[in-house]
């Protein structure tokens, strides 16, 4: 069986229920989905763009604790609460996979943890920790 490492970092917010931050297995580094919350002062930026930009940090953050980057991502998964900040979201999100992007799939939901305007998840290549 595999081992199943969690994932942990206080550079990204703690999870708000019963789930790690990411997983690791099997040289893959699962992030859990990341709102836009700020880890240093728990506030949500106003406005998709910001907010868009605060869950790819805490991506990016969730991934280096587990020796993965950007780069290594694969897939990720946006849930946006509203299709209409698509185009708000896209340029903020381009601007984190600027060379080769990863698989995508975006969604619009009813609503989110904390009434966020949009929450990301990504699964990446990652060097199992100890490794």
């Amino acid at each position: 069986m595999t081992n199943k490492i969690t994932i942990s970092t206080p550079d990204a917010p703690p999870a708000v229920g019963p789930y790690a931050q990411g997983t690791q297995a099997l040289g893959f580094a699962f992030c859990s989905g990341q709102l836009p919350i700020n880890p240093e002062t728990g506030a949500v930026p106003e406005g998709v763009e910001a907010q868009t930009r605060q869950s790819l940090s805490n991506v990016a953050a969730v991934l280096a604790a587990a020796g993965a980057s950007m780069d290594d991502v694969l897939k990720t998964t946006v849930f946006l609460k509203d299709m209409n900040d698509f185009p708000l979201m896209n340029a903020i999100y381009a601007t984190y996979f600027p060379g080769d992007p990863p698989a995508r799939s975006t969604i619009e939901v009813a609503r989110l943890p904390k009434d966020v305007l949009v929450e990301v998840e990504a699964i990446a290549l990652a060097k199992l920790k100890g490794v």
